[in-house]
Parts: C-alpha cells; sequence; structure tokens
C-alpha cells in the first residue's frame, strides 16, 4: 500500500454502502458518523447539491469526501467539511480560562483551571467525519484525506469561513462511559453519554444551553478522574489529531461539553495547505522520480485531489500523465498543489 494512487474526491449515492460499512467499523468512542442509513443517504444527497451549487448558499451545506485506493480499485475512507458549525443552531463548547484568587493578607494565590460554555465557534466552518481504513494508518492516505480538504477551502474560500475548527473524541469506553460526562454533563443531564449525543445529534441543540451551567465550571470540583480526562485525546483519534496539530491548528482553546475532547481551531489563511499551496500548470513528461506533493484540480462539482511525484519550475508543475488523468484533466490545466516536504509527517 505504500504507493501514491489514490483519489480524494466528492462521495455520492453510490458510496453510500461503504460510508454505512465505516460508521458502523468505527467504535462508539470515536463514532463521527451516525450508523443510519435513511441519515447517510440525506446527507450524501446533501452534499451533492453543495459541490454542484445548484442552490443558494445558507451555510448548511455539508461536503462529504471518499478516498479511493485506485490500485485495490475500492474506497477506504471519507472525510467532510460542514461549511457553518451553526447549521442547526448555536454551537456550544467550553473554553479554557483561568482565575487566580489571591489573597494578599493570607499569603495564598491560586490559580483555577475553569470552563465557560460559550458559542465562539458557531461562525466556524467544521472538518467532519474522518475515517480511514486501520491498514492504511501507515501510508501517506490519510495525508491526502484530511488535508485535501484544505485545498477544496483554499480554492473556494466564498463557500466558508475565515476560522475553522475540528471536534477530537476524548476519553470514553466502547459502552460509553466517560469520565467528563459522568462528572458533569449527567448532573444536568440525567441520561448515559450515548443517549445524549444520539438526542442531540451534535453540539447545536438549544436544549444544551437551557440544561448546561452558564456560570464557570471549577475543573478542580469535579472528580479527579474527570479532571484527568478533560482535554484529553482518545488514543484511537491520535491520526487525524497528529495530522491538525501538524497543520497549524490551536488544540488548546477548547473542549467538547460532553466528553472533554479537545476541539482544534485555527485561521484558514495561516494553515500550512493553505500557505505553501501554490497555483501551478500542470504538465506531464515527468519520470517519477521528482518530490512527493498532493495535487488538486481547480473544479468544484468535479473536485479530484491525488498524491504523485512531480517537479515545480517556476509557475509549472510537471508529473506523469496518470496523475493528470486521475484529477480529470489535461495537459496544461490548472491546479493547486503542496509539497509533501512541507509538512509535519504524521503516519
Amino acid at each position: 500500500m505504500n504507493h501514491l494512487d489514490y483519489l480524494l474526491r466528492p462521495a455520492t449515492l453510490d458510496d453510500l454502502d461503504v460510508i454505512e460499512k465505516f460508521s458502523r467499523a468505527a467504535t462508539f468512542s470515536i463514532r463521527t458518523l451516525k450508523p443510519d442509513r435513511a441519515r447517510l443517504a440525506a446527507r450524501l444527497e446533501r452534499s451533492h447539491k453543495a459541490f454542484a451549487g445548484s442552490e443558494p448558499l445558507n451555510g448548511d451545506e455539508i461536503y462529504h469526501f471518499v478516498l479511493e485506493d485506485l490500485q485495490a480499485g475500492r474506497v477506504v475512507g471519507t472525510s467532510g467539511i460542514v461549511a457553518s458549525a451553526a447549521s442547526n443552531g448555536r454551537f456550544y463548547c467550553y473554553h479554557n480560562e483561568f482565575l487566580v484568587h489571591d489573597s494578599e493578607e493570607l499569603g495564598i494565590t491560586n490559580r483555577e483551571h475553569t470552563l465557560r460554555l460559550c458559542e465562539d465557534l458557531s461562525d466556524h466552518t467544521l472538518l467532519s467525519s474522518f475515517y480511514i481504513e486501520p491498514e492504511y494508518s501507515g501510508t501517506l492516505a490519510p495525508q491526502l484525506l484530511s488535508r485535501g480538504r484544505l485545498l477544496f477551502i483554499r480554492n473556494y474560500p466564498q463557500l466558508f469561513a475565515e476560522r475553522i475548527g475540528a471536534e477530537n473524541p476524548g476519553l470514553c469506553d466502547d459502552e460509553g462511559h466517560s469520565p467528563v460526562w459522568d462528572a458533569l454533563g449527567h448532573r444536568f443531564f440525567k441520561m448515559p453519554f450515548p443517549e445524549a449525543e444520539q438526542r442531540t445529534g451534535g453540539r447545536s441543540k438549544a436544549y444544551i444551553a437551557e440544561l448546561m451551567p452558564r456560570m464557570p465550571v471549577y475543573v478542580s470540583l469535579l472528580s479527579k478522574e474527570a479532571q484527568w480526562a478533560m482535554g484529553q485525546l482518545h488514543p484511537d483519534a491520535e491520526l487525524p489529531f497528529g495530522i491538525l496539530v501538524a497543520e497549524g491548528f490551536d488544540v488548546d482553546s477548547y473542549v467538547d461539553i460532553f466528553d472533554g475532547g479537545p476541539i482544534a481551531e485555527a485561521r484558514v489563511a495561516m494553515l500550512r495547505s493553505v500557505v505553501s499551496a501554490l497555483n501551478v500548470e500542470l504538465r506531464g513528461g515527468a519520470d517519477g522520480e521528482g518530490e512527493p506533493c498532493l495535487v488538486a484540480n481547480m473544479e468544484r462539482a468535479g473536485f479530484r485531489a491525488t498524491l504523485t511525484r512531480g517537479e515545480f519550475a517556476e509557475d509549472t508543475l510537471r508529473v506523469m500523465r496518470p496523475a493528470i488523468l486521475r484529477l480529470g484533466l489535461t495537459d496544461g490545466a490548472p491546479a493547486s498543489a503542496v509539497r509533501m516536504g512541507a509538512y509535519d509527517m504524521i503516519r
């Protein structure tokens, strides 16, 4: 599997079976797609309309991708973009803050970690739904699956917000027991974590604001298990999380209101893929000995991204002809490209 013959493209209804399989393969702890065939089909329909641009922009757009291993002849991963975190209402999370309590008379100073319920990310675009088959974790395929989305955002900035976020799962076992939820959320929702996840379907339901405390939560008053778990990442999510960190996301400011997982946040214009990307003219004729790079066409409905080896020269990128064909392009077509050497490689 150590090859570059991968293709990132918009998902279609023909991919429903494999996406449903992915949704069931992921453990509850890191599941980002609900294993509900009807909901998944509706999501793919929304994605098709978003890529096609057949309806006016309203922030409800979802762009869903799949990753193909062309040598194996099958889809091996999926990922997505939600144009606006507030597409279903305000997006709630906790902001990490620190308060200093000082008594000059007693000579005591305490620095307290607190959580403030906020809507700071409601105007952000969200990266979502990352899943790749485990056997591909040691290849370059995850780089394309995650970072290829960023080239699409770079090529079509008018479709997205200036800032971007990504939820990451916190500590939770396969039965849905979360130390953070048990110590905090359960006190106000009076239901198990899996049920709350199912009923909210996200972080944007109004009753989250109605039930969760508006005053800062002092982390030191939570159980020791919850204190330790706050801001911790689920071990199975280390690969996609590492890619976000290498891109330049801040992962210390916000946590999930349910399981306390870190929420990544950044300004799109500062992300490594966006900063390092070049507009190039693709030319064939390379011998396959150039440097590895991630290349995307400039289309919307027909978006394609792939990995290849290429030779950069001024505004031209010379690659092997099969890469041009994978992108649905012809010799001399415009494209965007990033040298893989620009990344801190996470495998």
